[in-house]
């Protein structure tokens, strides 16, 4: 797989619009961390680790909504394998005017674009969520 990232934003993505309580990724550390944050900022209910059918690690994610609409309206990937963004904390941009939020990979971690500003610290914008 190239893109990991963009494979969990995609079964995220997928499973809102069908309606699904859950959905199931193979487990990784970066994934965990980019859950946290969406996690933290209210975009979903949480996640578990477990294991499929053979074993492998993997994440439940639980998705969240409200008045039986997704709680994620958009999730786009923004730094991809062929083409990475890496912006200075002054640069990184605000989701509908602050209403959404980017994940930001930074030297301290993967965390909000609010965060970062606050840390005064920049890095690879990896999606943003609205």
């Amino acid at each position: 797989m190239n893109d990991p990232i963009g494979d969990m934003l995609t079964r995220i993505r997928n499973a809102s619009m069908r309606g699904k309580s859950t959905v199931s990724t193979p487990a990784s550390k970066l994934r965990a961390w980019v859950l946290d944050v969406l996690s933290d900022e209210g975009y979903i209910r949480g996640y578990e680790s477990g294991t499929d059918h053979r074993g492998h690690p993997t994440l439940e994610i639980s998705l969240k909504y409200y008045d039986g609409a997704p709680v994620i309206r958009e999730l786009k990937r923004v730094s991809k394998p062929g083409r990475r963004v890496y912006m200075g904390v002054s640069d990184i941009p605000q989701v509908r005017q602050g209403l959404g939020v980017s994940i930001v990979s930074t030297s301290k971690g993967v965390m909000s674009d609010a965060t970062a500003r606050s840390h005064n610290i920049g890095g690879e914008v990896l999606c943003t969520v609205f």
